[in-house]
């Protein structure tokens, strides 16, 4: 018997003044609005090479990913073409663009809790940290565990302590990184605990994962979103000019059937949220992955993540990024996202266009958020999505 979920089709996800670029080695400000994206070392040679990226129209870029290691004297950036991280560094300076280390991310922060479970490992781990700052003359750091306290991947090391340990430890981190070094952090839509001051006062600002809210995975037709996640942090203790909002420039995949998709009597107009096959999931673009064993020894099927690029290259979008001709489109305008869907396939696809990028750029002016973070950097098209917000967050 098939298995059917309600989907939320929403979004992965959701003014500034103008700036202008900082200047390297001067200090860290986090009244400057941050401009920002993810560049994925792996996809460098993969239609997303540095020669490709707009550094323009960035002021921050983070590298992706420096991995932690179970010892607390290394981190690695085996898996994510460590020749190329020389060259982004450079290429970040030679464009006035603060060069970042993302440290962690979903399979990359393992060993983040054992790293971090006592004070002799947190002053090594905070020295090896610094050395790898001080090594590639970096100018921030972003530390990405997802989720401290749980289980993400499947096989990180988990522990009861792991918020209070992973507080103590950028307490101690800020004081061994030079000053001029932004700390940053990756949190998750829901706090860690109630009460987050002691990262506020520690932290230049965090990105706030606005992504993945939903998908393939989802039980009920949530209605947590960035609004929700952003109250949550305030509330915790962070204001808001200390919240940068991440932004996917990809989306996910959806097996529908016709009769579930279209309004009754419609041929074209699709539904809000319809039913989906979850035991059918669709492939994703040629960056989603075949499947595989994963890091923890488990097989995980091919990927179901399409991004924006892949939707254009697909055929799926114009190369203006509007709806192919044969492709059934729909405007979510409560989550502020699209939705397209073939008939042909029976695939539909949720996912992130100029508009949504527009009402996110402008709920951050709106807000008073920091700025922004697209994931990924090379997953945009002709920088659609890029201009987009730019120009809606005030930038």
């Amino acid at each position: 018997m098939l298995s059917f979920l309600t989907v939320p089709l929403l979004a992965l996800t959701l003014s500034l003044p103008a700036f202008a670029a900082p200047s390297r080695h001067v200090r860290r400000a986090t009244s400057n609005p941050v401009a920002s994206a993810y560049y994925t070392g792996w996809h460098a040679s993969e239609d997303a090479p540095l020669s490709a990226v707009p550094w323009d129209k960035y002021n921050t870029l983070i590298y992706a990913f420096a991995e932690t290691t179970p010892s607390v004297h290394e981190i690695t950036l085996n898996g994510s073409a460590p020749e190329v991280f020389p060259q982004f560094v450079t290429e970040a300076h030679k464009h006035n663009v603060r060069a970042h280390i993302g440290i962690g991310g979903w399979t990359g922060g393992r060993w983040f809790s054992s790293n971090v479970a006592t004070a002799e490992n947190r002053t090594a781990f905070a020295n090896t940290i610094n050395n790898f700052v001080e090594r590639y003359d970096l100018d921030g750091v972003n530390l990405d565990w997802e989720y401290p306290g749980k289980q993400g991947v499947g096989c990180n090391v988990v522990n009861s302590n792991d918020s209070a340990n992973f507080l103590e430890f950028i307490q101690e981190l800020r004081q061994t990184l030079n000053e001029k070094v932004t700390l940053t952090a990756v949190v998750p839509l829901t706090p860690y605990q109630s009460d987050m001051t002691g990262y506020a006062k520690i932290l230049d600002y965090i990105v706030l994962m606005n992504e993945d809210v939903w998908g393939s995975w989802s039980s009920s037709a949530n209605k947590w979103d960035q609004l929700c996640g952003v109250n949550a942090w305030t509330k915790a203790g962070f204001a808001l000019a200390k919240i940068v909002l991440s932004v996917p420039s990809y989306g996910r995949s959806y097996s529908i059937s016709p009769s579930n998709v279209f309004v009754e009597g419609s041929s074209d107009q699709l539904v809000s949220y319809p039913p989906f096959n979850a035991s059918n999931q669709p492939l994703g673009d040629d960056w989603s992955g075949t499947g595989g064993m994963d890091v923890c020894g488990v097989y995980q099927g091919p990927g179901d993540t399409w991004n924006f690029r892949g939707l254009v290259q697909e055929g799926w979008l114009t190369n203006c990024g509007v709806p192919a001709e044969g492709i059934d489109y729909r405007f979510d305008n409560c989550s502020k996202t699209p939705y397209i869907y073939s008939k042909t396939s029976g695939v539909m696809i949720s996912y992130d266009n100029a508009e949504s990028f527009a009402a996110k750029g402008q709920y951050i002016s709106s807000e008073g958020l920091l700025g922004f973070s697209m994931w990924e950097e090379g997953g945009d098209h002709n920088d659609i999505l890029l201009d987009s917000i730019r120009k809606a967050a005030g930038f």
